[in-house]
């Protein structure tokens, strides 16, 4: 008979749930599915591959369970939304068969009330706790801090914090920063950073990770360039993070950097790893550095072709964006609802609308993806671009969903492009009730009467638009200058050098207009 260690050994080796059925099966005949180290191991194998509610039943034919075992299965039932709430029953029910919670217990059950965002069983759960002396054990008051924070009980993570924030546990701050974090409360979460003592790798990328979730990437890049000041070992998460923020804020140095060091370090080519490089390039604009990285890809999922489509297409490459959709139907790899945006996209650019709609169609009948409100929007945007205009509104008045602004915004540019005021004016109507501030809106209608020579009316619009108090927002830009990012916005004088800048585009201008004389006065010279 195999020696029960030779019989974990096997369990770790398990590549496929076939394996574990066949130890299983061998558990049962040879009568050791009654040793709990031993089916605790099996319930973990199980864990593996998601078979958690395969091992809760082995678990349930167990005689004499005890606490290491229950724990074991708490633990692999609360890894999992749909298990978790069985992982809180689990709990609640080990006093009945005469055990004690232990310190391990606490943990693995307060995550599965976090998992479901349970914060009445979470209260009740931190009420035992104490009960069961465990107040001040840092594992238990952890699993307390982010439990509360993921219920948006952040009062009560904080209250717990308080009382053990002498502690100098790094896992434990990181816990209430990541809290505050989670809600977007980045002040909160920076003024906790900056009092910490001990800083890790996670201290850092939660922070900066915040910061790109809010849509703040300038100060999620100071924070990374304070890691490599500090001399912080950048691990994949803290990458992934500030390539994040240089896709969002156009720092391509900086992302060029991240990809050199990626290379001269030699770090795992991960697949989300280099699907963010690609991210980067595209949204930096560098088309062909993304094409070089993800030609490089040994491995590619369904993200890494889904950013290529949408940068080629969202760059006006529209044909090679329909080329790479056709090479990802041929490798086998399934698109998704965001591979047809992309998709769509490109038709729209190129002016393919019998592909488009062909496109649109395959999406439930050969794929089964409902499309959504974006994939209508894509479709109106494409009829309204090839002067369909009356297929576009048709399909807004189909569709199964109220238009939203993008589609009465499509619809209005459409109407604008082709010179139809009338519908101009049926799709600001909508507008005016969907974003009453957009001043972009009226501009629109008002350049679509000029365009026709209905000078009365667009003067009209823009009195009304002034009567509505819709002010024209200024047009904003931003530059990386020797690894800096500056931002502008027309007529704002924000930014530190502005008197600067101004004195020499006024010096420019000088120059320009005094060229431009010259040129006038030399002319009818060169005539003569």
């Amino acid at each position: 008979m195999l020696a029960i260690g030779s019989l974990i050994s096997k369990l770790k080796l398990c590549s496929s749930p076939k394996h574990i059925h066949q130890i299983h099966g061998f558990l049962l005949s040879t009568g050791l599915h009654h040793d709990n180290f031993l089916l605790s191991k099996f319930i973990e194998s199980c864990s593996r591959f998601n078979l958690s509610h395969y091992g809760y039943s082995v678990f349930n034919q167990s005689s004499q369970p005890c606490i290491y075992l229950y724990n074991t299965m708490i633990k692999s039932l609360s890894s999992h939304h749909s298990s978790a709430p069985e992982a809180i029953f689990l709990f609640n029910i080990i006093r009945v068969f005469g055990l004690v919670p232990d310190s391990y217990s606490f943990p693995f059950v307060l995550k599965a009330a976090s998992r479901v965002c349970d914060g009445n069983a979470g209260k009740m759960i931190h009420g035992q706790s104490i009960k069961s002396g465990f107040e001040l054990n840092i594992h238990v008051v952890i699993a307390i801090v982010q439990m509360y924070s993921s219920c948006g009980c952040l009062e009560d993570a904080r209250k717990v914090f308080d009382r053990m924030s002498s502690s100098n546990d790094v896992a434990l701050w990181n816990a209430m920063s990541a809290g505050y974090v989670g809600v977007g409360d980045m002040c909160s979460g920076r003024a906790l950073f900056e009092r910490m003592t001990d800083r890790d790798v996670i201290s850092w990328t939660t922070l900066m990770a915040g910061y790109v979730h809010v849509n703040q990437p300038e100060e999620a890049i100071e924070i990374f360039r304070r890691m490599r000041v500090e001399g912080v070992e950048l691990d994949e998460v803290a990458l992934l993070a500030a390539l994040s923020a240089c896709a969002d804020s156009g720092a391509l140095e900086l992302g060029e950097w991240i990809h050199d060091f990626l290379q001269k370090r030699g770090l795992r080519r991960t697949v989300p790893l280099y699907n963010a490089l690609v991210d980067m390039y595209v949204k930096s604009g560098n088309i062909e550095k993304a094409l070089q990285v993800f030609d490089s890809m040994q491995h590619k999922s369904v993200v890494s072709w889904t950013t290529m489509i949408v940068g080629l297409a969202f760059h006006g490459h529209g044909r090679k964006a329909l080329e790479m959709f056709s090479r990802m139907e041929r490798v086998g790899c399934r698109p998704n609802e965001i591979t047809f945006i992309g998709v769509l996209s490109a038709c729209t650019h190129v002016g393919f609308v019998e592909l488009g709609n062909s496109y649109f169609k395959s999406m439930s009948s050969k794929y089964g993806i409902t499309p959504k409100i974006q994939h209508y929007g894509c479709m109106v945007d494409l009829l309204g671009r090839a002067g369909c205009l009356e297929e576009a509104e048709d399909l807004v008045r189909r569709m199964p969903f109220n238009a939203n602004a993008a589609i009465w915004g499509s619809l209005l540019a459409a109407a604008k492009m082709h010179r139809d005021s009338s519908l101009a004016a049926k799709a600001l109507q909508h507008l005016a009730t969907l974003e009453p501030d957009n001043s972009g809106n009226y501009a629109l209608l008002s350049n679509t009467y000029a365009s026709i020579g209905n000078w009365s009316e667009a003067r009209l619009v823009r009195k009304t638009m002034r009567s509505s108090g819709v002010k024209k927002l200024p047009g904003e830009s931003s530059i990386e200058l020797n690894s800096c990012i500056h931002s502008f916005a027309a007529g704002a004088f924000s930014h530190p050098e502005a008197k600067a800048i101004h004195d020499i585009l006024w010096e420019i201008h000088q120059q320009c207009t005094l060229e431009s004389h010259e040129q006038n006065v030399e002319e009818p010279l060169l005539l003569e």
